[in-house]
């Protein structure tokens, strides 16, 4: 049940429908969708949602579905019905084509059978009458007109039809080439007068030729005659014409009594044809939208993932732009959000998108939100959208308001849905708010789900206190002065009434009286308000920082994963190879010493010959010695032999340096000589006894950048200096900040003229590590103070 009745078009459900309607190729198809209303029977909307799903899936990767031809039968069979009635030859024609397209259709489904289910249930157990077709087709030709053989008789009377006018056409021939000859016609050629052939003669010649005068020309110059030898040949045409029109007569009567026992399958064909041209419809409608299918759900629950208002969408997509998506989240805990923000922040859209999407999908429409949304069935919505003021029934916009109310706190429940917009709006402040606040407290009892919008801080406090209740807002980008169009539940929004007055220009001693006849407590309320917007803001910027950083953080992974298996691999081929190598040059040596041995076997150890084999072994030697670039050991310093470990001190051979190891990868130690730090090998250094050195020396690396971080704070106050002077002192804390991942600097530079302002501004822009600068708030020095956004 939907209240009231013009809720349907407030939500935009009637232009949904219009949209929908232009796809359709046949009336029969326009008057379903005209039909279409949200059902509430969990089956009935499911098998809907199939149908338009497996539509738009056979439109986007299946063969075209052969639907050239969609002609009403249902009028047509019910005047068939009727006995002693015929239809006539376009009439059969529009029949015959319609049943074409039914056949092609039933075909195309039968060829995939158990790919579309859903669909193929629309003519499950229907059949293909082919005799039907081929009833009509003996009669009718391919354009739509009786065969001149649809029966021995009208054929032959079409052959006397030809005949006389064959014979007229050559007896007024004669007549006119004679009459040309003598001089009596005027200028022109034969011509049709009254559905006669005539000749056009000379008004003072017409007495010289016996026959019919038909007509004369505006001037009475010429007189138009039909030849007296003709006129009985045009008669015998003309009754002739008489027999044909009464032999078609005959036939077509004769076909529509051959008809007239299907006509109850000529309606389910119909029926046939409508339900595909609508479901069409819808699932073209779901293209053009991006729409998919939600998880449906028995229980009167939402939830929609990057949903989209389907007329927005189309909208803004003229004028090449994307519409925010949208996350809502209501169910049994989380039953009635309540949306505050700024003026034209987008609360009445998101409100809006929730109304009109949920009407689609108990419709049977697909929706523009991710296929992961989950929806469920309610039993009725109700919604207060604008202003319904009535003069006839003396209603005011607040007590019309106030009707809908009444009627909400009476009739909802569990199972409904409600929307209201600019909640307790219409009235004083101080009473529509606790009045709309005691509305929403019995709803809350009667555990209805629903969206309500409102700028009362009372029903944001209520919201905040009661359980069943969400504050929600829309974000708002206080530095731009532009709403974000981004819904974020859990807190409320401010209304940003004095931001919004001082960007349109509004004079700042209005604004600073507005603000002095505002209470305290509501000044406080709405600072807070909006520094939690601001807050927010950033941890959704931060968040999505993160999320990119964590996303590249996993590439760096996998590509060092991939180098270290890669090195891995190569080192297992060096090492087989340096294997090999070493088995050749060692079988390579056992045969120069074996050959070695045996020449000087053979010299009988002459001096001469032993020195020379001696040389070639040497020499040998030397070569395999400079391949594998073996260095002769030096003697080992006993001291050496002792293992190095993070902390000792150790000596640089080769130089007088001492450092101190401050960590150890493989052969390599990192050496800390005061603020310097040097990577030297294992076998270049060696221990030596430890020596006194100040604290701060002996302190680890990773310590000292602790206690900076500790003790840093991103804040520099440069107010009173010269602008070199204070462009310095931020540089060494912007380096500072950047270095310790801080998102922001806070500068505190004083108002005075503004220039130093404007160059500390045109400084940071240089700075690819800022990414956005802003005021602090009003209340917390303005534009005294700069926050430098960064990387």
């Amino acid at each position: 049940m939907i209240y009231p009745d013009n809720a349907i078009e407030k939500l935009g459900f009637a232009d949904i429908k219009a949209l929908i309607k232009a796809k359709c190729l046949s009336e029969p198809g326009m008057e379903m969708v005209n039909k279409i209303s949200p059902q509430t029977r969990f089956d009935q909307v499911d098998k809907f949602l199939r149908q338009a799903h497996e539509f738009k899936e056979l439109l986007i990767n299946d063969a075209p579905l052969p639907v050239d031809h969609l002609y009403p039968i249902r009028p047509l069979a019910e005047k068939a019905r009727i006995v002693g009635t015929f239809l006539a030859e376009d009439e059969f024609f529009a029949i015959l084509l319609s049943l074409k397209t039914v056949f092609a259709v039933i075909r195309y489904f039968n060829e995939r059978s158990g790919q579309y289910p859903n669909l193929e249930a629309l003519f499950e157990h229907l059949p293909i009458e082919k005799n039907i077709v081929s009833a009509i087709e003996q009669v009718i030709d391919a354009k739509g007109r009786v065969k001149p053989n649809a029966s021995p008789i009208l054929a032959e009377i079409i052959s006397g039809i030809t005949k006389a006018e064959q014979e007229a056409r050559k007896r007024i021939d004669q007549v006119f080439r004679t009459a040309q000859q003598n001089g009596w016609t005027a200028d022109g050629n034969l011509t049709v007068r009254d559905g006669r052939l005539c000749i056009p003669i000379l008004a003072e010649s017409k007495r010289k030729i016996k026959g019919w005068i038909h007509d004369e020309s505006a001037t009475g110059q010429t007189a138009y005659i039909e030849p007296e030898e003709v006129f009985h040949l045009n008669n015998k045409v003309r009754d002739l014409e008489f027999d044909k029109r009464r032999e078609i007569v005959r036939i077509l009567t004769e076909l529509t009594d051959e008809l007239r026992p299907h006509v109850p399958l000529l309606i389910a064909y119909h029926n046939l044809l409508s339900k595909v041209d609508f479901v069409r419809a819808k699932a073209l409608f779901a293209i053009d939208i991006d729409g998919h299918m939600p998880e449906l759900g028995k229980d009167a629950s939402i939830s929609l993932v990057a949903a989209r208002h389907p007329l927005l969408l189309l909208t803004l997509r003229e004028s090449q732009q994307s519409v925010v998506p949208l996350n809502v989240h209501i169910d049994d805990r989380q039953r009635i959000i309540v949306v505050s923000g700024p003026n034209a922040g987008g609360k009445s859209v998101c409100m809006k998108t929730i109304g009109l999407l949920q009407l689609m999908v108990q419709s049977g429409l697909l929706i523009p939100a991710d296929a992961t949304s989950k929806v469920g069935i309610f039993k009725q919505l109700f919604a207060d959208i604008g202003d319904d003021q009535s003069i006839e029934s003396d209603l005011s916009t607040y007590s019309a308001h106030l009707s809908k109310m009444k009627y909400f706190s009476e009739h909802a429940d569990a199972k409904t849905l409600v929307l209201i917009d600019e909640f307790g709006t219409g009235t004083d402040p101080l009473f529509g708010g606790p009045i709309a606040e005691a509305v929403l407290e019995v709803l809350n009892r009667k555990k209805v789900r629903g969206v309500v919008t409102t700028h009362y801080s009372n029903l944001k406090v209520f919201a905040s206190n009661t359980e069943g209740i969400e504050n929600a807002s829309m974000l708002f980008d206080n530095v731009a002065m532009r709403p974000l169009y981004i819904l974020q539940t859990g807190k409320p929004g401010s209304s940003y009434a004095f931001e919004i007055a001082q960007k349109i220009g509004l004079g700042e001693t209005i604004l600073q009286a507005a603000r002095q006849k505002i209470g305290d407590q509501q000044k406080r309320v709405d600072t807070l308000l909006v520094d939690l917007e601001r807050d927010k803001k950033e941890v959704y910027e931060a968040k999505i920082a993160i999320a990119q950083k964590e996303k590249q953080l996993s590439r760096l992974k996998a590509e060092n994963e991939q180098l270290q298996a890669y090195l891995e691999e190569n080192k297992k081929t060096i090492i087989s190879k340096a294997r090999e190598e070493a088995r050749d040059i060692i079988r390579n040596a056992n045969k120069l010493v074996e050959n070695t041995i045996s020449g000087i076997r053979e010299s009988q150890a002459e001096k001469t010959k032993t020195k020379a084999l001696r040389q070639q072994l040497d020499a040998e030697l030397h070569k395999h010695t400079e391949r594998a670039n073996i260095q002769p050991k030096a003697k080992q310093n006993p001291v050496e032999a002792v293992a190095i470990k993070v902390g000792d001190w150790v000596k640089i051979l080769g130089t007088d340096n001492e450092a101190q190891v401050i960590s150890i990868a493989k052969n390599n130690v990192v050496l800390a000589m005061g603020e310097l730090r040097t990577v030297q090998k294992r076998s270049n250094v060696i221990r030596i006894a430890k020596k006194d050195e100040p604290t701060r020396s002996r302190q680890p690396h990773q310590t000292r950048i602790a206690d900076d971080v500790a003790s840093f704070r991103p804040e520099v106050d440069v107010r009173g200096m010269r602008t070199e002077a204070a462009l310095y002192e931020i540089e060494k804390f912007l380096d500072k900040a950047v270095m310790m991942g801080f998102p922001s600097l806070k500068i505190v530079h004083g108002k005075g003229d503004g220039i130093l302002r404007k160059f500390i501004r045109e400084y940071l822009r240089k700075y690819g590590e800022v990414t956005r600068m802003e005021d602090e708030h009003p209340d917390r020095g303005g534009e005294g103070i700069t926050y430098a956004y960064l990387v």
